[in-house]
This record gives structure tokens, sequence and C-alpha cells, in this order.
């Protein structure tokens, strides 16, 4: 059995940082997940659910080809994903967020990929 993408305590966290962006409020919060392909060098960190149709998750994505941008990506399309050798894209357990969501941008933008 495969872990979930997200735990309902992150979904509840992801919700509420999704609520307040779509009022507009200007947020920038700590990723609550990181979610990663063990065979594709993929990660996305993300920060925010989309409170109408709790899929659409936004944060930093990082496909591993030196480009990793702030974007949206739904959750059902991260659950269908698998890498060259079949492994599923995976929630990193041990993840503890050490700065903001647009620090790690800043960062990975400059190094070219997500670094931690």
């Amino acid at each position: 059995m495969t872990q979930p993408l997200v735990t309902t305590e992150q979904r509840a966290q992801l919700l509420t940082n999704g609520t307040a962006r779509a009022s507009g409020r200007g947020i920038d919060p700590l990723p609550v997940v990181r979610l990663f392909t063990p065979d594709a060098h993929a990660t996305w960190l993300l920060a925010a659910l989309d409170p109408v149709d709790g899929d659409t998750a936004w944060g930093l994505v990082d496909l591993g080809i030196g480009m990793p941008a702030l974007g949206m990506v739904k959750l059902s399309d991260l659950a269908s994903i698998v890498g060259p050798r079949q492994q599923p894209v995976m929630r990193d357990r041990y993840f503890s967020p050490a700065r903001t969501l647009s620090e790690y941008a800043r960062l990975a933008q400059r190094d070219g990929s997500i670094a931690d």
C-alpha cells in the first residue's frame, strides 16, 4: 500500500493557506509538504491548496531540468505519475521547512534546483 501524498493535517494547512491566497491576501507561507519522485529527480514543495476544488496545489515545482518555478499542479495528476523504474510520487515524511516558499524559490532559481 502506498502512502497518501498529503496527510489529513497537511491537507488542512494547505486549505487554510489556499483560502488566504484565494481571498487575495499576499501570503508567503512555509511549504507544507515536499513530494518527490525517487527515480526521476522531480520535487514539489507545496504550500496551498485551492479551497474550491481541493485538488489544485500551489508551490515550487522542480521537474529536474534546471528550471524550478512557482506554479500549480493537481494532486490527482501527481498521484498518477510513475518514474522510469515504476516508482510513484512520494511524500517526504521527514521534511521540515527551513524557510518561506519565496526563499526556497529564490534559492532554487539561483541554483537551478531545490536544495534541502
